[in-house]
């Protein structure tokens, strides 16, 4: 198999429209999002997407040109803005304040023009990241879980409000706990306590779930390359509670899921940690639900060899061999006649 790396993955409306947007056509976008109505989670996603590619041209600023009043534009125009704005913030570009004010000034108008609209507070959780000193009120509210730091927990509430268990809106806080001026202890301890409290209490069929194993991936990522490099680090995957968390993320998300397209990501983060884990027959489940569609992450942040120059889709073949040899050696048992 040859790995496909796709921004929309398995969601073939998104992916054609990304290719009409790559050529500064903005109508196939508009009878998306339109097409996507209120369906929040599958809205939220999708925006997402377009955003970094929008991002790196002027496209919805046409659109917003030949359709002002329209509502889809405007909150793309949020989006587009808050990308650049994150991407400026992290190459420490002189323009980064000026652009993070833009974007929040979008996202407010956004916000007032559909209220029952989560995309624009998505927007507004993804800014706080940038203000890791927490100048903001918003961004030092007091969690009601005594373990969990001061955040923008209010803005996560107004995203549950509109989109309970939005994804994208708890991988934001992730991002803003991880983006605090703390030790990377500190901060690693505060990743681990958010993601397990949310799995659990977690619905079944929510990605949220899967929030204990993107700690620990974060976990890896952030240590020495030679930590990373020891092959002992993979037998924490087969150990409690990790592997209590993995196997609860395939039965009560992967195995319960609706019909909307999966996160491709979600899809190897679970596949990693069920083959780490040594529970190969899941795994070849979930690497034949991704089919060749691949993502960068978890691989480049687990593989056992550094100095390979493509260790992470190394490792993430290597994963999807021995998953799917070890699924057709080993078929399920046949039930007994009665």
């Amino acid at each position: 198999m040859r790995p496909v790396y796709h921004p929309a993955g398995t969601d073939e409306a998104l992916g054609f429209a990304l290719v009409e947007l790559q050529a500064g056509r903005w109508r196939p976008v508009r009878d998306l999002l339109a097409a996507t109505g209120g369906q929040w989670g599958l809205r939220t996603s999708r925006t997402q997407v377009l955003a970094v590619s929008a991002a790196r041209s002027d496209v919805v600023g046409v659109w917003l040109t030949e359709e002002p009043a329209s509502y889809d534009a405007q909150v793309m125009r949020a989006r587009v803005a808050v990308e650049r704005a994150i991407r400026a913030h992290h190459q420490q570009h002189a323009s980064a304040a000026a652009l993070e004010g833009t974007a929040r000034h979008a996202t407010l108008l956004a916000a007032h023009r559909e209220p029952r609209d989560p995309v624009p507070w998505v927007c507004l959780l993804a800014l706080a990241q940038l203000d890791g000193r927490q100048l903001r009120r918003e961004h030092r509210e007091v969690s009601a879980e005594p373990m969990l730091p001061s955040g923008p927990w209010g803005l996560l509430h107004g995203v549950n409000q509109r989109d309970p268990y939005n994804r994208e809106a708890f991988h934001r806080v992730l991002q803003f706990i991880l983006a605090r001026p703390v030790p990377p202890a500190a901060s690693l301890a505060a990743v681990f306590d958010f993601g397990r409290w949310v799995a659990s209490w977690t619905p079944a069929g929510s990605p949220l779930l899967l929030l204990p194993l993107y700690a620990l991936v974060e976990q890896c990522r952030q240590q020495s390359v030679q930590h990373r490099a020891d092959p002992l680090w993979r037998r924490q995957w087969a150990q409690e509670p990790t592997i209590t968390y993995t196997v609860k993320a395939f039965h009560h998300w992967f195995k319960q899921a609706d019909t909307a397209p999966l996160s491709v990501t979600d899809l190897h983060h679970l596949a990693y940690a069920l083959w780490a884990g040594h529970r190969f027959m899941e795994a070849a489940e979930v690497f034949t639900a991704a089919g060749s569609y691949a993502s960068r992450e978890p691989w480049a942040s687990v593989h056992e060899d550094p100095n390979h120059p493509d260790g992470g889709e190394a490792l993430l073949l290597r994963a999807r061999r021995e998953s799917l040899s070890f699924a057709r050696t080993h078929p399920p048992l046949a039930r007994p006649m009665r």
